[in-house]
């Protein structure tokens, strides 16, 4: 029998780490399973210029390698491992993992964030974070006074368009159907901007550039003709959604429709005692990396 743990964290983004370090400053001797991305999202991540803390643009991979280092010092335990199974219906919890592992624990708290929804094109894998990017907030600065692209048609597209217009010369959505899903308002919002411009019925076949690696242009395919075209552009911006990494939860903690984690306002609390939730697996809508760390913050607190 493995011995218990005071408290098992899933996860190694912004919010798991900062979870990790208040345990592990709480002398609460944490582990922490690393999951299937070490590091989460900022690891596909260039230029971060809004992280508190760092005057200049950080990369960040260095950035999650500093917050690795930080967690390693105070005392957390990293388990490079992927949480596949849990049991939150007795005590102590258990947590099983894909490499045969299995830790008890009189509290976790999930920090398994969400990822992305991609098109699934080679080019898109090929140009991420040099000229490809899921995420506006993080990344406009960096087109300054450029055109770019944003693929999708919901609530996310429309905001990530809005946002883009503050520092992009245009911004153009590509949507491959005649009317979006998008809320009423955020529709009126975006069709509304000058600086935004829509391309119906159309997808993106392919993103091109060149060797530096950077973003040139895309490949636009016609959804009922066919027809493919070539249009200049200086980024991508991927609006489709994200996808909460809750699957191996399912009949373990209540979720939205989507996916995601439900707490407890104003805490990191599920409806299971004991159990915690931090940063994106838990947040829809700011999903930044420093409101991860505050919720994880918040996670060991309440742990």
């Amino acid at each position: 029998m493995s011995t218990i743990r005071d408290i098992v964290v899933l996860g190694s983004g912004a919010a798991g780490y900062t979870a990790g370090i208040y345990a592990a400053r709480s002398n609460r001797r944490p582990v922490l399973i690393a999951g299937y991305q070490p590091g989460g999202q900022l690891t596909i991540t260039s230029d971060v210029e809004n992280y508190p803390g760092f005057r200049d643009p950080i990369e960040g991979p260095a950035l999650m390698e500093q917050m690795r280092e930080q967690a390693v010092r105070v005392g957390v335990e990293i388990v490079p491992d992927i949480a596949t199974r849990v049991d939150f219906s007795r005590r102590p919890f258990q947590v099983w993992t894909d490499e045969g592992g299995h830790w008890e624990a009189r509290a976790v708290i999930v920090a398994t964030g969400a990822t992305a929804k991609l098109l699934g094109l080679p080019s898109e894998d090929r140009y991420m974070s040099a000229g490809v990017s899921a995420c506006a907030t993080c990344d406009g600065p960096l087109f300054k006074n450029k055109r770019v692209v944003v693929v999708g048609g919901g609530d996310t597209a429309m905001e990530e368009a809005l946002y883009l217009t503050r520092m992009c010369s245009e911004v153009v959505i590509v949507h491959r159907r005649d009317t979006f899903r998008a809320s009423k308002i955020m529709q009126a919002r975006a069709l509304a901007n000058t600086r935004i411009r829509v391309i119906w019925d159309t997808e993106v076949a392919e993103i091109l550039g060149n060797d530096r690696p950077s973003v040139t242009g895309v490949k636009l395919r016609h959804v009922h003709t066919g027809e493919v075209t070539e249009m200049a552009t200086d980024g991508v911006f991927v609006a489709i959604g994200h996808r909460p990494a809750t699957a191996f939860l399912n009949g373990q903690l209540p979720m939205d429709e989507r996916g995601y984690l439900l707490v407890t306002p104003g805490t990191t609390r599920t409806s299971v005692r004991g159990v915690f939730a931090a940063g994106d697996v838990a947040d829809a809508i700011y999903r930044q990396a420093v409101t991860a760390a505050g919720t994880g913050c918040m996670a060991a607190i309440d742990a």
